[in-house]
């Protein structure tokens, strides 16, 4: 191909490696380039950043880093083309600190640059970081503020992506089909209806039709905040459904307890020729967990192992496992985990816990519970769960020294959080937090509940427990 090039001048070489990257025949760019340097036509700072892109898309780090020291030796690192493809390479395969000293040499760094940089550390989960350099840019795009509020989501901070998102449309950045999920997915893990009904507004009326992307977010979201009739409406809506649209809705029932329905819908996919997938499997055995249908769940579970092995895994052997275990069917739970074929882990042996826990076996809980912290003596949540089996069997020397045990570890638990949505705002509550801008008012509605509680209690047969 390089022989064929009527001129080999660093234009239409360069122009060839691009081309190459476009129809992502990464090997064969960096071919391109070592007959480039035989042949003595000297890359510019566009070859190297095309070469350097193609070795982030490999996850070649070692020949990224020769590619940067090649552009060092050519006094190109700075140059902003160069800079930004190098700093993304890092920012993705190397350590963040590296991707920020390149940035910092880089001249005139542009959207590009900050891009990949915000990215990386939000990669790291360094958001303040992140957040300083997003607000320092000159120049925010649409692609920028998608990294911001899809990382704070991703990771689990989703007020402040649900707040980002507020503050991009406020700042009249338009959203594409790939900010919405994002932003339905912190709405929904803070059960925010009203506010994630005024997003659903915003995606239609900036993207016109919901494709089945955006679509099953929206249900997924619906789900979550327990409007399944409007979860429905969405799914009926959307012209080209997938597996991902069927299992968001068969999972959304499953989850708000409504088994009926979620079965019904299994069965309407698999007459409509979809085939279920894992995720399908999952969503009916929590269904069936759900409503503690032992038999049903068995039958789904069998049929499955029968016919398409390879779905099983280790997440489906658990669900069993907690199916059994909620029922009171210890024997059998048991030997379902004897007969595992793969080595139980520590999840096993919680949903096990769990199962003795709400039927007070103690003498099995006792079992699960060495168990798990045979597995991982430094896991709180194990901790806590075995304690609060014996404080449900009221064996409070076993508490006693377990809590003691925990202090001496200096294990700390996760504090509680809740969330209210007050007309646009939401309002997220952690226990033993202080810092709510109203604490006064909150303290003082507290007080006037228990006093009115406290008063009830005295003048009629209620008891507190």
């Amino acid at each position: 191909m390089f022989d064929e090039m009527p001129q080999w001048d660093v234009k239409s070489v360069t122009s060839l490696i691009s081309q190459l990257n476009r129809e992502k025949r990464y090997a064969e760019s960096f071919f391109v380039f070592y007959r480039m340097l035989e042949v003595e036509v000297r890359p510019n700072e566009y070859t190297l950043a095309a070469l350097v892109h193609a070795s982030t898309v490999l996850k070649d780090i070692s020949l990224g880093k020769q590619l940067h020291a090649y552009a060092m030796k050519m006094s190109l690192e700075s140059h902003v083309f160069v800079g930004s493809a190098v700093l993304d390479l890092y920012a993705k395969l190397n350590t963040i600190e590296d991707a920020q000293m390149v940035f910092d040499e880089t001249r005139d760094p542009n959207v590009v640059s900050y891009t990949s940089l915000v990215c990386g550390y939000v990669k790291k989960e360094r958001f303040d970081d992140a957040l300083g350099i997003f607000k320092t840019m000159p120049e925010k795009n649409v692609i920028t503020w998608n990294a911001m509020i899809g990382g704070y989501s991703q990771k689990g901070h989703n007020e402040e992506a649900v707040n980002l998102f507020i503050q991009m449309l406020r700042e009249n950045i338009v959203p594409t089909q790939n900010t919405f999920p994002c932003v339905f997915s912190a709405a929904g893990n803070i059960a925010a209806l009203k506010m994630g009904k005024s997003f659903h507004a915003s995606a239609v009326k900036n993207l016109g039709n919901i494709g089945v992307f955006v679509g099953n977010s929206l249900i997924t979201f619906y789900s979550k905040c327990g409007s399944m009739e409007e979860s429905l409406l969405v799914f009926n809506k959307l012209r080209d459904k997938n597996i991902v649209s069927w299992n968001a809705l068969i999972n959304g029932y499953a989850q708000n307890g409504r088994v009926k329905e979620a079965i019904g819908l299994y069965h309407d996919m698999r007459e409509e020729g979809v085939e279920p997938n894992g995720v399908t499997l999952l969503g009916v055995l929590f269904a069936c967990n759900h409503a503690g249908l032992v038999d049903d769940g068995y039958a789904y579970f069998n049929e499955t192992r029968l016919k398409s092995p390879s779905l099983l895994e280790p997440s489906h052997y658990a669900c069993m496992v907690d199916l059994l275990a909620r029922s009171g069917q210890f024997i059998e739970a048991e030997r379902f985990i004897q007969n595992l074929p793969f080595d139980p882990g520590i999840g096993f042996w919680k949903t096990l816990l769990g199962g003795c826990q709400i039927h007070l076996n103690m003498e099995l809980g006792e079992f699960a519970a060495k168990k798990i912290l045979a597995l991982d003596p430094r896991d709180v949540s194990s901790y806590v769960m075995v304690s609060n089996a014996h404080s449900a069997a009221e064996r409070w020397d076993r508490v006693s020294t377990i809590r003691q045990e925990m202090k001496e570890k200096k294990m700390k638990t996760v504090p509680g959080c809740s969330w209210i949505e007050v007309g646009c705002d939401i309002h997220v509550f952690a226990n033993g937090d202080r810092r709510s801008g109203r604490p006064d008012e909150i303290r003082a509605v507290l007080r006037y509940l228990y006093d009115h509680v406290a008063e009830y209690a005295s003048s009629s047969s209620f008891r507190f427990c």
